[in-house]
């Protein structure tokens, strides 16, 4: 089993014994951040599939100075908004002045009311814009003004799908608690 600078030095000399190491090293790890941007997981395999090969052909960009982890994320994270590029059909503009907050009033949720199923099936089914402002933003840590160079949008816009995402990320969450307590013997 390589370490990982052995992998790295392996891929940049286009060695395929090295590749398939970092291959199953890393594919579990970036297969889960792809699952956040994409639809499905056929679509998820897709970006792996080309953040793979991003990865396999820019290996020698990557400086050692940095977490090796991190710069796969990067590198994964990108091609997912690529994809997104690629694959969006409508895209609009509302400013954050126009967006009035729908909240549901509901503070917070018990710790570990929700399986990671249900939370995976409520960011999933977010739309694509929300999903990929909701994610770069409270799970990679971006600023709005980062997203929206990335998105190619105003940054009113990222800053108005983030608070349309928490609202309906909530209402979801609401519905599923209220299905939770009404129909408990459903939910085992």
């Amino acid at each position: 089993m390589m370490g990982d600078r052995q992998i790295i030095k392996g891929c940049a000399k286009h060695d395929r014994k090295a590749q398939k190491q970092l291959y199953e090293r890393y594919s579990g790890f970036l297969l889960g951040i792809c699952l956040r941007y994409s639809s499905d997981k056929a679509e998820a395999e897709d970006i792996l599939q080309d953040s793979f090969l991003k990865i396999f052909f820019k290996i020698n960009e990557f400086s050692g100075t940095g977490s090796f982890t991190g710069w796969l994320r990067k590198v994964t994270v990108n091609t997912a908004i690529t994809h997104y590029h690629k694959n969006l059909k409508y895209r609009y503009n509302v400013d954050i002045e126009d967006f009035v907050s729908s909240e549901t009033g509901i503070s917070s949720f018990e710790e570990d009311y929700f399986t990671s199923d249900e939370l995976f099936n409520v960011l999933n089914n977010l739309s694509a814009g929300y999903r990929m402002v909701f994610n770069l933003y409270a799970i990679e840590g971006y600023k709005h003004k980062e997203i929206a160079k990335m998105l190619k949008i105003d940054t009113n816009t990222s800053k108005s799908q983030y608070s349309r995402a928490k609202a309906v990320i909530r209402e979801k969450l609401e519905e599923l608690r209220t299905m939770k307590v009404n129909y408990p013997a459903d939910n085992r």
